[in-house]
């Protein structure tokens, strides 16, 4: 079942470095991802944090698309309820005029911040119950030139007007997404590198509920997965040490401000609550050799029912983060450039 694999960045600022440094390595890590035969490479949208880098998805998405040859470049994704869609609809569309038929748009409806860059985001605007599900549908009439004549913009264009439209995903990592993508005839992603249980009855329910649309004729998802990769089983561990103390930190509300470096990781005071959080959080990423890995990817591909996996691979060194993603490539036979 597993089709294709992507990348998904969230361009973490290592220890030591800075947000500058940061994304010339998530440039770097564009290109190569391009040049190994990736399918899609896909920017988050994190407010008001000293650890990410990306707080506009579609900046970076024009910059990385430049740099870049094949590989499909989106945002995993772009948080809606802060926005209007329509002007995520023009931004996204002008990206598709730019570089068609390699532009995604993935949205989502958390904060990807604190509540207070919500408020400073949200300044002014004043909403009555849950947007979301009608900002879902809005975009949707608005990528496509098909806004109805009853609707509440009756003849509005989302300039420019193009032949193609980018790719709609909806991401998320509970059934109500799943049901709402379903319903609109929309892509559906899943967040599993974020812990979540029940994603596999939420990507089944998609694709029992999907309803053809003008974008796709049948249900298409894909999950997000966490994935560390190296020559042997003992160096792929102790690589990622540095996200499991990171996301230790985030989970016990010690945000860190950066990506720890494996010796600070090393010799990190864990309490035995500590190591039992760690171990519970490894079972659900797949990390390893690359025959390991290739296992474990067609396992979790299996489960949920993806058609696809986005990789996230969170590495403190960025030689050693190129040859993780290079390693999984070469397992899965990928067609490089």
């Amino acid at each position: 079942m597993l089709k294709r694999l992507g990348v998904l960045d969230q361009s973490h600022i290592n220890e030591g470095s800075n947000a500058v440094q940061a994304l010339a390595d998530t440039t770097r890590l564009a290109e190569e991802a391009d040049r190994l035969g990736y399918h899609r490479y896909w920017v988050s949208e994190h407010h008001s944090s000293r650890s990410l880098a990306h707080s506009s998805p579609e900046v970076l998405i024009a910059h990385l698309a430049s740099h870049t040859k094949r590989i499909r470049v989106g945002s995993g994704g772009i948080m809606l309820p802060h926005y209007s869609a329509y002007k995520v609809a023009e931004n996204f569309r002008l990206l598709e005029a730019l570089y068609p038929g390699r532009i995604d748009l993935g949205i989502g409806r958390a904060p990807g911040g604190r509540p207070l860059s919500t408020r400073a985001l949200q300044e002014g605007r004043y909403h009555h119950g849950d947007i979301y599900p009608q900002q879902v549908v809005d975009l949707i009439a608005y990528l496509n030139d098909a806004v109805p004549a009853d609707h509440r913009f009756p003849g509005l264009l989302a300039a420019p007007s193009v032949p193609t439209a980018p790719e709609l995903w909806l991401l998320g990592s509970s059934g109500g997404t799943a049901g709402l993508a379903a319903e609109a005839g929309a892509s559906y992603a899943f967040a599993q590198f974020f812990g979540t249980a029940g994603g596999s009855d939420s990507v089944r329910m998609y694709r029992e509920r999907f309803t053809p649309s003008l974008m796709e004729p049948e249900p298409k998802a894909l999950a997000a997965v966490m994935v560390i990769c190296a020559e042997s089983e003992a160096e792929a561990l102790e690589l990622s040490s540095s996200v499991s103390l990171y996301f230790l930190a985030l989970e016990t509300g010690m945000e860190l401000g950066y990506l720890p470096s494996v010796q600070t990781a090393k010799d990190y005071p864990y309490t035995p609550y500590d190591l039992a959080r760690l171990q519970a959080a490894k079972e659900k990423r797949v990390i390893g050799t690359p025959e390991q890995v290739k296992l474990g990817l067609e396992q979790l591909a299996e489960e949920y029912q993806a058609d696809e996996l986005l990789l996230v691979s969170p590495i403190y060194d960025l030689e050693a983060r190129l040859r993780s993603y290079r390693l999984v490539a070469e397992a899965f036979g990928l067609q490089q450039a």
